[in-house]
């Protein structure tokens, strides 16, 4: 199954992007389901056609849906609290009413995780799209799978859990306090679904698709974007121009608009695969206006995948670091290399904190914590550059923990 999850800036036309790829691809005679994030029905509006929480179909061979987080955060709070029943009732506490609150910040962002995850794993259509946030928004959801698992492995790390047989006996021996049966078992089953998600981004059927408007504004959001995808090792296969006006245009007024569109196009080529698609003259409505937007179609999905599915169970998703390879000058300047693609990268935006084996990488307005590469945890970080769209950090080993060689 391919995944596509397409994003930009506010205003910039994603939506209707969306619903024109499903929609396209449903004709071409694949299986599609089309997922809306927004509150509102914005994906209804667009194709004519009321999308709703449940899963309906809007012509044949698509299916659109929209995520509900108010019903899934009353579906939680239930589960919370059946789960933790006999604690509530030890302390006296009063059961909750799920119907008297309405979502709390953040589970809106988690409920849109959940059915990403859901709607990747089932199997029932070819084709998933996802009209995401905007690109501010998206990237950090992009970042909480794996921000909430390592944040939970310090609160609750694994090696603690074994200590949960001794509980009765510690109490009993020294009044230890541990903590309770059901606190492991919910961080336990969070980070088996949070890995599931992480799986879901990192399969190579899953591609990012950006979406935005040429000009000063859409250029400043896309670099913005670009490099909040690249620090999470994700780039957009396509870069869709949108509302892209007519070269042979007579009105004197729209001369600086179309110069204007022309330059930020002819920069963004420099980069990205760019699709332009052309403006209407009208806001799209309905699937005739869709289809004359003629947008690019879906790539074919790679003859080896990492499969989403042989993950979710193991609560392990693939090295973040994979694409961030290591070279050895060991030879020539005594240091190891490490070279992470930061494209549209400003030097007085980046930083960079070490944490024990882990490195805390700034860029922009975006932050990622990683673990470092076993060769280089035995190393003292020497310096580093920015060169040709990529930071590259120094690392000296470190004589006290490096292999001595005869």
């Amino acid at each position: 199954m391919r995944t596509l999850l397409i994003t930009g800036p506010g205003g910039s036309g994603r939506t209707t992007v969306a619903a024109a790829t499903a929609l396209a691809a449903a004709r071409a005679g694949t299986r599609v389901l089309l997922l809306g994030t927004d509150r509102t029905d914005t994906l209804g509006a667009v194709l004519g056609t009321p999308v709703g929480t449940a899963p309906g179909e809007v012509v044949p061979g698509l299916t659109a849906r929209r995520v509900d987080a108010g019903e899934d955060f009353r579906a939680d709070l239930a589960a919370l609290q059946d789960r933790a029943a006999s604690a509530l009732d030890l302390l006296g506490a009063s059961r909750l009413d799920p119907e008297e609150f309405g979502p709390l910040p953040g589970a809106e962002e988690l409920s849109v995780l959940r059915a990403l995850r859901d709607a990747a794993l089932s199997q029932a259509h070819d084709l998933l799209v996802v009209d995401l946030p905007p690109a501010e928004r998206a990237l950090a959801l992009f970042a909480l799978p794996e921000d909430l698992r390592r944040a939970m492995r310090r609160l609750l790390p694994p090696e603690r859990q074994a200590a949960r047989a001794l509980r009765p006996v510690l109490g009993r021996l020294a009044g230890v306090p541990m903590p309770a049966e059901w606190l492991y078992g919910t961080a336990a089953r969070w980070d088996t679904e949070l890995a599931a998600v992480e799986a879901v981004l990192a399969d190579r059927n899953t591609t990012v698709r950006l979406v935005a408007e040429p000009g000063p504004a859409g250029a400043a959001a896309v670099r913005t974007a670009g490099l909040g995808l690249a620090l999470r090792t994700l780039r957009p296969d396509v870069l869709v121009a949108g509302r892209v006006l007519p070269e042979s245009v007579e009105d004197s007024w729209l001369a600086g608009p179309v110069a204007q569109q022309r330059k930020t196009l002819d920069e963004w080529r420099q980069t990205y695969d760019v699709r332009p698609v052309a403006h209407l003259g009208r806001d799209p409505r309905g699937p005739d206006d869709l289809t004359a937007l003629a947008v690019p179609g879906v790539p074919a999905a790679p003859a080896a995948s990492v499969s989403a599915a042989s993950t979710a169970s193991g609560g392990k998703a693939g090295p973040v670091t994979a694409e961030w390879p290591v070279t050895d000058r060991l030879a020539e300047d005594g240091v190891l290399v490490w070279h992470i693609p930061l494209p549209g990268a400003r030097r007085e935006e980046l930083d960079l904190i070490r944490h024990g084996d882990e490195i805390a990488v700034t860029a922009g307005p975006f932050r990622r914590t990683v673990p470092l590469p076993s060769a280089l945890r035995r190393c003292t970080v020497d310096g580093a550059a920015l060169r040709e769209d990529e930071l590259r950090i120094r690392f000296r080993p470190d004589p006290r923990l490096w292999p001595r060689t005869p």
